[in-house]
């Protein structure tokens, strides 16, 4: 009796599919407790935050890079060097190049933000 090659790797795929929805609906639940459960140092609506590094954290990191070395966006280690406190608060508010207007924070958190930027010589 011949057996059918194909046997093996229409299991192997069915497997391999099953897999891949068992952990998609794994990481679904994941998401949705890391969600519900964190605030992720944002602060509530109405809420300014005032540490620079804590303001720095949830609007800047991602594309500054964590030790503000740049990663998507510039480098900003030096930025005081090449920017004062008042034109570093006006590329938050209106943005520049691909950076968008970092509209989500107060005048006050960018205050706070763009004058411990312009402290990085």
């Amino acid at each position: 009796m011949k057996r059918n090659p194909l046997i093996p790797y229409a299991l192997i795929a069915i497997i391999g599919i099953l897999a891949v929805i068992v952990i998609s609906f794994v990481g679904i639940g994941q998401r949705t407790e890391l969600t519900e459960g964190e605030d992720h140092g944002q602060a509530e609506e109405g809420e300014t935050m005032e540490d620079p590094e804590e303001i720095y954290e949830s609007s800047c990191v991602s594309c500054h890079g964590a030790d503000l070395s740049g990663d998507f966006g510039p480098n900003l280690q030096t930025i005081g060097a090449e920017l004062s406190a008042d034109e570093i608060a006006n590329v938050l508010k209106t943005g520049q190049g691909q950076m968008p207007a970092q509209s989500h924070l107060s005048d006050s958190e960018v205050t706070i933000i763009s004058e411990w930027l312009s402290e990085k010589k």
